[in-house]
């Protein structure tokens, strides 16, 4: 018989509790390294956006005040179809203003001066001359290089208007 043989099993307890403790050990995780939190996204980057630049959208080629302000009162209808007044206006107008507007070579209004304005309904004063600059460019007169026409504002109760130029007349 070996002399060691009672050490050994003296030795069965520590060798299990060993193996056990290194089999619990087996059984614990370490927790996972913490999940990268991504970055936010840089901010877009600023547009910048350039303002618009008056470009005629069409040139005229009248060569008289006359036969341009054809061509102004159909751009002034075109830009406000909506407050055009439609068929013959009523004998009895709101007001009547007849207004000079002056026109670059590029469409561009320049100037603009009442000849006989509307002063019982200054409201209509402010709203024609905002109309007419809100308007441009209006066609460039290439072939006068600039103009000061005229026409004749007929403005209806309602805030509706016809020019003279196209008016489809009164009862």
């Amino acid at each position: 018989m070996n002399i060691f043989a009672p050490l050994r099993l003296k030795q069965i307890p520590l060798r299990l509790a060993a193996g056990a403790a290194a089999i619990l050990a087996g059984c614990t995780t370490t927790p996972p390294p913490p999940v990268p939190v991504p970055a936010p996204p840089p901010p877009p980057a600023p547009v910048v956006v350039a303002p618009p630049v008056a470009v005629p959208s069409y040139v005229s080629n009248a060569i008289t005040p006359r036969a341009y302000r054809q061509d102004a009162a159909s751009h002034l209808y075109e830009r406000n179809l909506q407050r055009v007044y439609r068929g013959k206006m009523p004998p009895l107008l709101y007001a009547v203003g007849v207004l000079q507007v002056e026109v670059d070579g590029m469409g561009l209004v320049t100037s603009t001066s009442w000849m006989r304005a509307p002063n019982h309904a200054p409201e209509v004063i402010a709203e024609i001359e905002r109309t007419v600059r809100l308007a441009a460019p209006y066609p460039a007169p290439v072939r006068m290089g600039r103009v000061t026409y005229t026409d004749t504002w007929l403005w209806h109760k309602s805030g509706l208007f016809q020019l003279d130029t196209l008016t489809e007349g009164q009862f």
